[in-house]
């Protein structure tokens, strides 16, 4: 018995060209607003090189501080190499470990990939190009960089909470006496270091380092609780992507705008 078989073309959809009745497009549209108001904030707060600092505070845009002109520098004022071409600013040296770690997400990927490439707009919307590129060629390839990143922002991480711990000590500014006490500023801090774990502990990569080590989670108890634990952060990854996101900039601005007088820190106790 002979089975005859027919080609079938299928027609590539026109961009924007879809069957979906819903309103597919608010969702990248409100993804490519966010994303794009921070990235304007954010890269005009890390060229000012001013006013990341107010008492006990820290902006973690600027922190950790590595080099710089306040006590705060680790490594003192700005480096002789630097390129006297480019404006220097503290930030501009720590900030790019945050930003490569969440440029390289694989939940921030699909949404900037939709809402500013359109590749594509949305699910079975049709979208400006013909053919697939994939990850395996420059530059998409080096989104395989993010586990390294996961790593780095690790460490910074465990910056911000020191700088939680050291928002909590204030200094009289007439007699130099250091006492414990709780802001808003301190609130503010410690929330954003919060929402920041949630978002780099329940990273797709980390499930992938808590479980990767061995072959049957069940045998090893250990191992098991940890990839329950990352994985019950990660069902809500967009959640702490976003929140955590808002609160980063806004921890700047808070910080900005009190060092600017433009706002009063109000000490709680």
């Amino acid at each position: 018995m002979s089975i005859s078989t027919v080609p079938v073309r299928l027609a590539h959809p026109r961009f924007g060209e879809t069957g979906r009745r819903d309103a597919w497009w608010i969702q990248p549209l409100v993804v490519f607003l966010g994303l794009s108001t921070f990235l304007v904030y954010a890269t005009w707060a890390a060229f000012q090189g001013d006013h990341y600092l107010y008492g006990p505070y820290v902006s973690p845009f600027y922190s950790p501080e590595v080099f710089g002109p306040s006590a705060h520098s680790w490594f003192g004022p700005k480096p002789a190499v630097w390129p006297a071409w480019l404006p220097f600013s503290p930030a501009l040296i720590i900030l790019p470990i945050p930003a490569f770690f969440r440029l390289t997400c694989y939940y921030y990927r699909g949404a900037y990939y939709k809402a500013f490439w359109a590749d594509p707009p949305s699910c079975t919307v049709g979208e400006p190009r013909s053919s697939y590129w994939g990850e395996n060629s420059f530059p998409l390839i080096l989104q395989n960089i993010h586990r390294y990143m996961l790593f780095i922002s690790t460490g910074v991480l465990l910056i911000l909470l020191f700088d939680v711990w050291k928002a909590v000590w204030f200094a009289d500014p007439t007699t130099g006496a250091v006492s414990f006490g709780v802001g808003i500023g301190t609130l503010v801090l410690a929330l954003n270091t919060v929402l920041l774990s949630g978002y780099l502990f329940g990273c797709h990569s980390m499930r992938h380092i808590a479980g990767g080590c061995v072959d049957q989670l069940s045998r090893a108890p250990l191992g098991l609780r940890a990839y329950s634990c990352v994985t019950c952060l990660n069902r809500r990854h967009m959640v702490w992507a976003w929140t955590s996101l808002f609160t980063v900039g806004f921890s700047d601005l808070y910080v900005r705008l009190c060092s600017m007088g433009v706002w009063s820190d109000l000490r709680i106790f």
